[in-house]
């Protein structure tokens, strides 16, 4: 659990531009071509899974993609995000048991109904038992503000934005990684604070169970939109 003095943190190193030099080796174009290929073809391969094995998976695992994902951008370079790597069995029954009460009045009513209708081609209900059933959980918050050495208030910029791209960057790792996650958003997420006991300045975004999809996995029929369909050129 954090405390409110773990937050006192300054993102900057004082208050001027300073710079390193950075020179990265370039990559042959066909070598880049490949690695292009080869990544695509790996990530073509996602799928949101929501059936996990009970089969342990290596928790250097884990937190090596935890630490891909904070290397994502952020507004003003203030990385606004915390992941909680959630082992307790207890904690993630009472996560589980809070999320489905949430669910359930979402199920029955509080979505309305065209947002069910979108819901149903993936064969979703208000059970979740991938909240227990996988066996790496991982919620992500983000910080809306950060406190200063003597307590101050200070505003983060671009937050959604920014941790967004992190998640992003968690699923990617860890699929390429070898492993499964969904990303899980019961709502309201006001529970998820209470039960990890985060600060104030903290707002759940995303629940991410992990691990290997269970033998008997299904996963919707569902199609990618084409290239041609996501991208514009200019």
């Amino acid at each position: 659990m954090s405390s409110t003095a773990e937050q006192r943190w300054s993102p900057i190193h004082g208050d001027a531009y300073r710079s390193v030099p950075y020179r990265p080796q370039r990559v042959p174009a066909a070598e880049s071509r490949a690695r292009a290929a080869e990544l695509l073809a790996h990530m073509r391969q996602r799928r949101t899974v929501r059936q996990f094995s009970s089969d342990p998976v290596p928790e250097q695992v884990l937190r090596d993609a935890i630490a891909v994902a904070a290397t994502a951008p952020s507004g003003a370079h203030q990385q606004p995000w915390t992941f909680v790597l959630v082992k307790d069995p207890e904690v993630r029954r009472a996560i589980r048991e809070a999320a489905e009460h949430e669910e359930r009045v979402s199920y029955d009513g509080r979505l309305g109904e065209e947002w069910l209708a979108a819901l149903r081609p993936l064969g979703t209900d208000a059970v979740k038992t991938h909240l227990t059933d996988a066996p790496g959980l991982i919620v992500v918050f983000q910080q809306r503000y950060w406190l200063g050495e003597d307590g101050t208030k200070h505003k983060h910029y671009y937050v959604d934005e920014s941790v967004g791209i992190a998640v992003g960057m968690l699923l990617s790792a860890l699929h390429l990684s070898g492993l499964a996650a969904l990303v899980h958003t019961p709502s309201p997420m006001r529970f998820l604070s209470q039960v990890l006991g985060r600060p104030e300045n903290e707002k759940a975004f995303a629940v991410v169970p992990v691990g290997y999809p269970a033998d008997d996995c299904e996963v919707p029929d569902l199609v990618r939109k084409a290239l041609d369909q996501v991208m514009v050129e200019v």
